[in-house]
């Protein structure tokens, strides 16, 4: 196939191409970004490639460009963001020119506007796939194999690591240039106003960093804070939990207080996004002061696992706690992924793209990850990037 990867000048989709440019299935890559400057020089970075990889400046707002680009492939990967401001237009795009898509997509709001074209991309024959990334992606793959477990789900959590061991970043992935980053900015939208959650199965509307205490299998226990995601959304149309469901951050006490802090500011009025992400990456001793008391109140993530799935449900009509986390200790290696959320978040991109290609995962209409990806195919995949086998444990413990 031929692939455009939409936005890859970016350092995720150049990460999605790199793993995409090794693919069996894929014939040519054309990386097309606003800066054709920057798309050039990611292009040149693949001249020893398997296969070809060119490039070419595009606007996505330039809607003639955008279907004259489609055309010409058969797949695209999109890492343009926000999506709540190009999510649907591309997608729609892709529609149209019977184009398979996948995106990173993390906003739960595009998620389900993407999700409701759904009827327009089964009559068109086109595989949609939102949030193949790390959270959501991998995280809703490792769902699944717990789901597999259970023959109903109760309790469905979906966790990524902030600021302990497992978690990457730093200020270099919240400011560029002295400027928050547009991920850090939409870590401020996610942690304040209202998010979506499931409550007895249904999806609600509630505040984020609320604390959800956990008892996992393997003798774990420790508290994860809601945050504003895609997962709960998708996982209660697949899975459908007749529970609770939510996407988690695994996170310090002192960490959660400061968000905490600039949560109210947000809500009130007094902070803007940009300037709340400023300030996450640059603390104010002043902010500081003002979160001790909330974070000595604040219990913390215990030995929970960095990243993983937290299902609870029956099987055999037994209750079980079920966990899927990643495996540290394959290939020496596979631990160091949430280091670096470029590839974290490019490599699922790419693979599941894999899926799509040779015809795994290729159902027409637009679909979260696990509803089409073949998650224990995945996470091989995902093993032999870093030279070992699938890097996944399950774990499962009755309750009682």
């Amino acid at each position: 196939m031929k692939v455009l990867a939409l936005g890859a000048a970016g350092a995720m989709g150049a990460a999605a191409v790199d793993t995409a440019a090794r693919l069996l299935g894929v014939e040519r890559i054309v990386i097309a970004d606003r800066d054709g400057q920057a798309a050039a020089a990611v292009a040149r970075r693949f001249a020893d490639a398997r296969v070809p990889v060119s490039a070419r400046p595009l606007d996505v707002t330039d809607a003639l460009a955008l279907r004259n680009a489609l055309v010409q492939v058969d797949l695209v990967l999109n890492t343009v963001g926000p999506y709540y401001r190009f999510g649907r237009t591309v997608l729609a795009a892709a529609i149209d020119t019977g184009t398979h898509y996948l995106d990173i997509c993390d906003d739960w709001e595009p998620t389900v506007d993407m999700l409701g074209l759904d009827d327009r991309a089964r009559a068109a024959g086109v595989c949609a796939i939102v949030g193949m990334g790390a959270s959501p992606g991998i995280s809703n793959l490792l769902a699944a194999l717990a789901a597999a477990e259970l023959d109903t789900v109760l309790d469905a959590y979906t966790a990524w690591p902030v600021d302990v061991p497992g978690a990457g970043g730093g200020e270099e992935s919240l400011l560029a240039d002295g400027q928050p980053t547009a991920a850090a900015i939409h870590w401020m939208q996610q942690s304040s106003g209202s998010i979506s959650a499931v409550t007895a199965g249904r999806v609600v509307a509630q505040r984020p960093l609320r604390p959800v205490e956990l008892t996992l299998p393997g003798g774990r226990h420790g508290t994860a804070y809601t945050i504003g995601h895609p997962e709960p959304i998708t996982l209660q149309r697949s899975l459908k939990p007749v529970g609770d469901a939510a996407n988690l951050m695994v996170v310090t006490p002192s960490t959660l207080a400061y968000l905490e802090m600039l949560r109210r500011d947000i809500d009130a009025g007094r902070l803007t996004n940009e300037a709340a992400a400023r300030e996450l990456a640059r603390p104010t001793l002043a902010r500081i002061a003002r979160s001790v008391p909330t974070a000595l109140r604040t219990r913390g993530p215990g030995n929970l696992p960095p990243f993983f799935a937290a299902l609870s449900g029956r099987r055999a009509g037994r209750e079980y706690r079920v966990l899927a986390h990643l495996d540290p200790s394959v290939a020496g290696g596979i631990d160091k992924l949430f280091g670096d959320m470029e590839r974290a978040t490019g490599i699922p991109l790419a693979l599941g793209m894999s899926q799509v290609i040779d015809g795994c995962a290729r159902r027409p209409g637009v679909h979260p990850p696990e509803a089409v990806i073949d998650a224990p195919r995945f996470f091989a995949d995902l093993g032999r990037e870093f030279g070992g086998g699938s890097p996944v444990v399950i774990e499962r413990e009755p309750v009682g």
